[in-house]
């Protein structure tokens, strides 16, 4: 391996490991971590991190877009299921690590959503992957697996909201709980649970969810 080379993949590394860093804190605590931190967290020194990314609002952005991207690639795997595309996106939401930024930053944090709204190749990420969450939904309304009183909206605020919670209780409560709460909630979207919803369905305009 050369030189050059090296110090390339070197610097990949230290990309990755700073965006690792950046999105798990983010989603912990919010978008004003200090950067010292996020350069602590992924083992890298401060200047390393501004050689990278020269301010806070480049470091989100580019968190922000590659957070999007990863959710949009496995809701259109689910989607390439078909007939079985919602229950299939129920499995993503369960286990998917990028839900937690993604979700939780986009709806609860101003400045990620600042930034996205403002990100022209962000906002065109997070259009597309509420359009494929959209005909999931559709789809599983009408496989008669999702209650058909809900709309996409309700869908994503339900579950950043729940996920905001267990994450906030990160460590107060055991892995289990965390997946049982989550399970309940999810079991709360399909049809057959006898309740009626106040209000009207919230719809899937990106624009209304991110402002």
């Amino acid at each position: 391996m050369t030189e050059p080379q090296a110090l390339r993949i070197d610097a990949r590394r230290n990309r990755d490991q700073i965006v690792a860093a950046a999105k798990t804190l983010f989603a912990e605590r919010g978008a004003d971590v200090p950067m010292e931190e996020i350069a602590r967290r992924a083992g890298v020194g401060v200047g390393t991190l501004y050689r990278r990314f020269p301010d806070r609002e480049a470091l989100v952005r580019e968190v922000a877009r590659e957070s999007l991207a990863v959710l949009l690639t496995h809701a259109n795997r689910a989607q390439a299921d078909g007939g079985q595309g919602w229950e299939s996106f129920l499995g993503v939401l369960e286990n998917l690590p990028d839900l937690w930024f993604t979700l939780r930053s986009t709806v609860l944090s101003p400045a990620i959503r600042t930034v996205i709204l403002d990100d022209p190749e962000a906002l065109a990420t997070a259009q597309e992957l509420l359009s494929v969450i959209n005909g999931l939904v559709r789809a599983g309304q009408q496989a008669g697996t999702l209650r058909p009183d809900v709309d996409t909206g309700d869908v994503v605020i339900l579950i950043t909201l729940v996920i905001s919670g267990l994450r906030a209780s990160a460590g107060a409560l055991p892995d289990t709980v965390h997946a049982r709460m989550l399970a309940l909630t999810l079991d709360g979207l399909r049809t057959g649970s006898g309740s009626t919803l106040p209000g009207k369905p919230l719809t899937p305009d990106p624009m209304d969810l991110l402002r």
